[in-house]
């Protein structure tokens, strides 16, 4: 039933499992929480595909459900996986392929194709230079170029205007526009590896490279302030990637603070000030941009696999006290290391041999290599800027053993997240414009220790030597 408290804001976020919908408060607190599920994931070797108009159907199900529960209109906030797109037709608006999940690595073809030939120089300096990132199959780029590699019919129908592409923001608001607005904002259009994160312009170069035209490209639009009619009712004004709009609702644009999310992978994000750039090896992470135009920077540290890494074994149940108990070192990235290092011959590894070990013990070495590479990414953070703060996100960071071996390690405050719904609030405050300000914007509950771990900061400081003589 409708309520009378005034709402400000309501946000969908388009999860990879579940669709989400919720109504921000004038006192800035989520409510009527709505869940739909996703589509499965049909998943085949390389390929990751859904039903796109099954995932249209269910969002717009969680939206209407939540919107119930108000009699205003209150405006909308967008926020979605990074990545995932599809084809359609312009004209009646169908899907001609799935919609390609994040997931999907059949871009991993793109390097077949071309870092093994005089462009892997180019791919090499222009890429990071232009995006900030590093070239990996789960792109949008990579993965739209082998595709129309593979259909040269397709980009004949993409160049003539027949046919659409573009991620699922972009097929949700062209839809719920009635074809009027064909765009994405630049959080998501900075994660595609054909943005100039510098101009928040599509690059030509970029496009060149992967073969893709940029004529075929939805216009790029700032994540607030949009004023999009959509579903004939509402106002759209915010549509931000997922990541963003969680580190927006965690430390907003704050550069003493940092924001650790340990999930499926794992990402260390924090802002930067104006004209800093990330410390070498580091993601240059476009956040958002404001109704201003204004654009807000991050450095981000990646973990890839983490969660693979573990499942094998009884991660769950394992206590910090089982930590540095024996010499044995790990990596615990079965896809190789992320950002800052970025090496793919380096995965899940010991320092010895473990046939000796339980599987509890396999594990207690696997939860500290993920303590020790958050911490070393920690560390380069306050070395280049003092941080006063650090917060934890992510289904792995419930582990107390994580929380405490992250906090034993460091010398600044760090804090678990009980706000379960960071992207939700995150997306509800961009669609406010700023008009709502939250003074405990993070429900954060400091992490306890009596003391330093000494053993464990000796354990890490061996690990670090380990992995620079790896390296």
């Amino acid at each position: 039933m409708p309520t009378n408290a005034p709402e400000v804001a309501i946000a969908l976020d388009l999860g990879t499992t579940s669709i989400k919908a919720a109504l921000l408060d004038q006192h800035g607190e989520l409510r009527n929480i709505v869940s739909q599920p996703a589509p499965e994931i049909e998943h085949q070797g390389e390929r990751y595909e859904s039903d796109a108009l099954r995932y249209l159907e269910s969002a717009e199900a969680a939206l209407s459900e939540c919107l119930a529960n108000t009699e205003s209109k209150p405006p909308l906030g967008l926020c979605s996986q990074r990545s995932s797109f599809l084809i359609w037709d312009k004209k009646s608006g169908i899907p001609v392929i799935p919609l390609i999940s994040w997931q999907d690595s059949r871009g991993i073809h793109f390097y077949d194709e071309d870092t093994k030939t005089a462009k892997a120089e180019r791919i090499a300096a222009l890429i990071p230079a232009l995006t900030g990132l590093r070239l990996t199959p789960y792109y949008f780029a990579p993965k739209l170029s082998v595709l129309l590699g593979d259909h040269p019919d397709w980009r004949e129908k993409l160049i003539q205007g027949i046919w659409l592409a573009g991620t699922l923001d972009t097929f949700l608001i062209w839809r719920w526009s009635n074809g009027q607005y064909f765009c994405t904002d630049a959080s998501m259009a900075a994660r595609t590896l054909l943005m100039d994160i510098h101009r928040q312009q599509w690059s030509e170069e970029l496009c060149s490279l992967f073969n893709i035209p940029s004529r075929i490209l939805p216009r790029i639009m700032p994540s607030a302030g949009l004023n999009l009619p959509v579903l004939d009712t509402l106002m759209l004004q915010a549509s931000v990637g997922d990541q963003s709009a969680a580190l927006f609702a965690s430390v907003m644009n704050d550069s003493s603070k940092a924001l650790v999310n340990l999930g499926t992978g794992g990402f260390v994000i924090r802002c930067l000030k104006k004209d800093v750039q990330p410390l070498d090896g580091y993601l240059h992470t476009l956040v958002y941009q404001d109704r201003h135009r204004a654009v807000y920077m991050a450095s981000e540290g990646t973990l890839n696999s983490i969660a693979a890494a573990l499942a094998p074994y009884p991660f769950r149940t394992c206590k910090i006290d089982e930590f540095a108990t024996n010499d044995i070192l790990c990596l615990a990235e079965p896809s190789g290391l992320g950002a800052p290092y970025f090496s793919s011959h380096l995965g899940l590894c010991f320092s010895e041999s473990t046939e000796a070990l339980t599987t509890r013990q396999i594990a207690v070495l696997l939860l500290e290599a993920i303590v020790f590479r958050v911490v070393r990414i920690l560390e380069d953070y306050h070395r280049q800027m003092p941080l006063t703060q650090v917060y934890l996100s992510g289904g792995l960071s419930e582990l107390a053993c994580l929380q405490q071996g992250i906090a034993q390690c460091v010398t600044f405050p760090v804090m678990y997240l009980q706000q379960k719904e960071a992207s939700l609030l995150g997306t509800t405050l961009l669609a406010t414009n700023g008009e709502i300000q939250i003074p405990q914007r993070v429900q954060g509950k400091k992490i306890e220790t009596d003391r330093k771990n000494v053993v464990l900061i000796k354990k890490y400081q061996q690990w670090k030597i380990w992995l620079d003589t790896l390296l």
